[in-house]
């Protein structure tokens, strides 16, 4: 079984106890199943995005900066697999052999576009989006503690609730556009579950 987990770089933290569970337990998983993972950039990226945006930097360069943030968190998660080099392409990623850890590739584009974008290219059985939020709300839980959760969603409605244009480097969405159209596309079978909670995580890898 081929999985794609889009793993968020707010879950990512050096500091954080739960990241080091979250890496030994995908490093445990990797045995039985084939992974794919892509990272994000996180609270690192966007305050390199903060600080250069104050700075006049172009969003193709604040893009690119967000880019080597997820590198970075990539570099660090692959080292739960005894790995000290990551591709920079979805074809090298497709081409290598699992498990898989890579960060962003191009301005313009989400890592959730890009693992939606490896998940096509590997045809993977599933495409799973593992962030700080457990699930898919018509708003921001974070903003608002009243807010509804779907337990599914087509992803036809889903795409009625976003832009499909690219917004600003360091911007948070519910799913990027890009990555919705290429899952509509495709139908790959996609989730979205609290990183953190294993037993969620884990689950939906297992089906």
């Amino acid at each position: 079984m081929k999985v794609v987990i889009s793993l968020g770089g707010s879950i990512i933290s050096p500091n954080e106890t739960d990241f080091i569970k979250i890496g030994e337990h995908l490093k445990k998983i990797s045995k039985e199943v084939d992974l794919y993972i892509v990272t994000g950039g996180g609270k690192t990226a966007r305050k390199y995005i903060k600080a250069a945006r104050k700075l006049g930097a172009s969003e193709k360069f604040l893009d690119r900066i967000g880019i080597e943030a997820t590198r970075l968190n990539a570099l660090l998660m692959s080292a739960f697999f005894g790995q000290e080099n990551i591709p920079f392409t979805i074809e090298d990623a497709s081409k290598a052999k699992p498990p898989v850890v890579m960060g962003g590739t191009t301005p313009g584009h989400s890592t959730d576009a890009v693992g939606a974008m490896l998940a096509r290219e590997i045809n993977a059985d599933k495409f799973i989006i593992a962030t700080d939020v457990d699930g898919i709300y018509d708003e921001d839980p974070k903003k608002n503690p009243h807010a509804k959760k779907y337990d599914s969603i087509s992803i036809k409605k889903l795409r009625s609730m976003i832009s499909d244009e690219w917004g600003k480097a360091g911007e948070s969405f519910i799913i990027d556009g890009i990555a919705c159209r290429i899952i509509e596309e495709t139908g790959i079978p996609t989730y979205v579950v609290n990183g953190k909670n294993l037993e969620s995580l884990e689950n939906t890898i297992y089906g």
